[in-house]
């Protein structure tokens, strides 16, 4: 074959090979997706993930299954997602503790599992702020018999979490240093299970996402007294701000659609016309509003721009907090 020859059927089948990723493009999703849940069942990713995957499972006509990937804080699931083929048929539902965890890889001089630029915002759904949760029979009953304690007894009370440098984790940490107390952190494999330790009683507090807790708070099993967020929540209208306590902290706990960098923007744009569906839907409301969360949507270019602002915020945060066990 001559060299012109040649030129020519590479161009043919360039083109061929164009007009097939083309037709996959078009025909997405053509077979289930895979929502990867980075922790157990129970927590907030897991409560947002699944009314949203059935909404957009309706939206697509294709089943959008979520699997629960627990793990390193969440970090197991990201990178599974992080590493995934860039084809759309790996979605991811992370928290944001996404934007911490590369951050505080690097404090423990370890390679990240993960780094953002490795996943694309598709949108964001909820962003509750932190809310501080002890048991019902506890002995404190407002937040400021519980700092009191902490402050005369250091490391007496116990806090769980979701994992170190995870979304229950930091905002205690800002606690205890805006308070100058000591806590013992207890790390769990996700929201769920600390939730559950709180209940049994391996732990005295746990900062969680309304939720994890609503349902129980409500149940007479747990009491919220103070929250991380402005102004007073809808949900727990009784229970003040830190900021209304005179402590200037904020966290807000926030879930997001990502999908591996590479994945082409048509496949993106559908999968973003499915969450405007979720954020929308009737039935997806009512069960997110029964869950004790609402949506609070943003859209891929909003969402990419709060992520890289949240990054650089909690970058700062973390390198406060420093090395933890």
């Amino acid at each position: 074959m001559t060299p012109r020859k040649t030129l020519k059927a590479l161009g043919a089948l360039l083109l061929s090979v164009c007009a097939g990723l083309a037709g996959a493009q078009d025909n997405y999703p053509s077979k289930p997706i895979t929502m990867v849940v980075p922790f157990p069942p129970g927590g907030v990713a897991d409560v947002v993930g699944r009314p949203v995957a059935d909404a957009m499972s309706r939206h697509l006509n294709q089943s959008v299954v979520v699997v629960n990937r627990a793990g390193a804080g969440g970090g197991i699931g990201m990178a599974q997602v992080a590493k995934a083929a860039p084809d759309g048929y790996t979605v991811l539902m992370a928290l944001s503790s996404l934007v911490v965890l590369p951050e505080a890889d690097r404090i423990l001089n370890r390679p990240p599992m993960f780094e953002l630029s490795q996943l694309i915002p598709v949108a964001r759904m909820t962003a509750d702020p932190t809310v501080l949760v002890v048991r019902a029979d506890s002995p404190w009953k407002t937040y400021q018999e519980f700092i009191a304690y902490a402050r005369s007894n250091p490391s007496k009370i116990s806090f769980g979490s979701s994992g170190n440098y995870g979304t229950m984790h930091v905002p205690m940490e800002q606690l205890k240093a805006s308070t100058n107390t000591f806590m013992l952190h207890v790390p769990y494999t996700g929201a769920g299970p600390a939730i559950l330790g709180l209940l049994s009683g391996q732990v005295d507090a746990v900062a969680t996402g309304p939720a994890s807790a609503v349902g129980q708070i409500k149940a007479g099993k747990l009491r919220a007294l103070a929250h991380w967020g402005e102004g007073r929540l809808p949900l727990l209208p009784d229970v003040p701000s830190f900021k209304e306590l005179g402590v200037n902290i904020g966290y807000s706990q926030w879930a997001g659609i990502f999908v591996p960098a590479g994945t082409p923007q048509a496949v993106v744009n559908k999968l973003r016309e499915a969450a405007q569906f979720a954020a929308r839907d009737e039935k997806t409301v009512q069960a997110m509003t029964t869950a004790g969360t609402a949506f609070q949507f943003q859209d891929a270019p909003a969402f990419d721009a709060f992520v890289k602002e949240d990054a650089k915020a909690m970058a700062g945060v973390v390198r406060r907090i420093g090395k933890v066990n």
